[in-house]
C-alpha cells in the first residue's frame, strides 16, 4: 500500500505533504477536521495514542508520528539518489541545526503566544478582564522579546547565507535554503520543517507588537510557495489558512 498521510487541517501536516510532492511517490491522505475548539478530532487516536498531526503511514504498516522523524524518514527511505539532502559536511550541521531550530525553539514560543491568546477568550466573563490583563503582560514580558530574537537570528542567517552561498545552492529567486539546497537547488529537511513556523508568522499575524516581518523571511516563503510540489500539495491537502 503506498504511504497514508494523516492530514488535520492548518496543522504542520501540509509540510509532509510539500515532501511527499517534490519526492514524487504514490500517497493517500485520510483528512480530519479541527473541532470548534481547534483541537484535533478524537479519531486521530485510533492511529496513535497522541492523538496528533502528521502522523504517517509506512508502505509496511508502521505508524510515525512527529514531523522531523517523519521528514527525517521520507528522505532517507525515498531520496537514493541524494536529491533533498544538503552537498557538504558544514550544510549539513546546518540542515540538522535548523530542523530541530524549528520544533525546538521557534514553535514553543509561537505556541506560547497563541495559548496566551486564548486564555482570556475562554475565561469566564467576570475574570476575563483580569485574565486578558495578566496575558498581555507576560506576553509582553516574555513571549514577544523571545519571539522577536529569534526572528532577528532567521533574519540574520538567511541574510548571511545569500551572501555567502554560490547561485547553485540558492532557491529560484536567490533566496537561499537554509541549508543551501541539495545539488540541484532544492530545499532540504531544514525547509521542509522551518516553513510551517514562519507561514504563522507571515500569514498568522504573530509577530510581536509594533515589530515587521522581515522581507527576508517573506521572500523566503514566497519562493517555497512558488514551487510546483508546494501547489499540488496544497490543492490536495485542501483549505490551508497559512498559504
Amino acid at each position: 500500500m503506498p504511504v497514508i498521510v494523516h492530514h488535520l487541517n492548518d496543522s504542520r501536516s501540509q509540510r509532509i505533504l510539500f515532501l511527499l510532492e517534490e519526492l514524487s511517490i504514490p500517497y493517500e491522505i485520510k483528512h480530519y477536521q479541527r473541532g470548534s475548539d481547534r483541537r484535533a478530532p478524537k479519531a486521530l487516536y485510533d492511529v496513535h495514542p497522541l492523538g496528533k498531526s502528521p502522523v504517517i503511514t509506512t508502505e509496511s504498516g508502521r505508524v510515525i508520528a512527529e514531523s522531523g522523524a517523519i521528514v527525517d524518514y521520507l528522505i532517507n527511505e525515498y531520496a537514493k539518489d541524494g536529491s533533498f539532502r544538503p552537498t557538504n559536511g558544514e550544510a549539513k550541521l546546518d540542515d540538522t541545526f535548523w530542523s530541530h531550530f524549528a520544533e525546538g525553539s521557534l514553535m514553543p514560543a509561537l505556541v506560547m503566544k497563541l495559548i496566551f491568546s486564548i486564555i482570556p477568550q475562554q475565561a469566564p466573563f467576570l475574570v476575563r478582564p483580569l485574565a486578558s490583563a495578566i496575558c498581555s503582560g507576560v506576553v509582553s514580558s516574555f513571549v514577544d522579546p523571545e519571539v522577536g530574537k529569534l526572528l532577528k537570528f532567521i533574519s540574520g542567517e538567511l541574510a548571511k547565507k545569500k551572501t555567502t552561498t554560490s547561485t547553485s545552492s540558492t532557491s529560484a529567486g536567490g533566496s537561499p535554503w537554509f541549508a543551501g539546497g541539495d545539488a540541484q537547488g532544492n530545499p532540504t529537511a531544514a525547509d521542509f520543517m522551518m516553513l510551517f513556523p514562519l507561514e504563522a508568522l507571515v500569514a498568522g499575524g504573530r509577530a510581536p507588537k509594533g515589530m515587521q516581518i522581515d522581507e527576508g523571511i517573506k521572500r523566503y516563503v514566497e519562493e517555497a510557495h512558488k514551487r510546483p510540489a508546494y501547489q499540488r500539495a496544497l490543492e490536495k491537502g485542501g483549505k490551508y489558512s497559512y498559504a
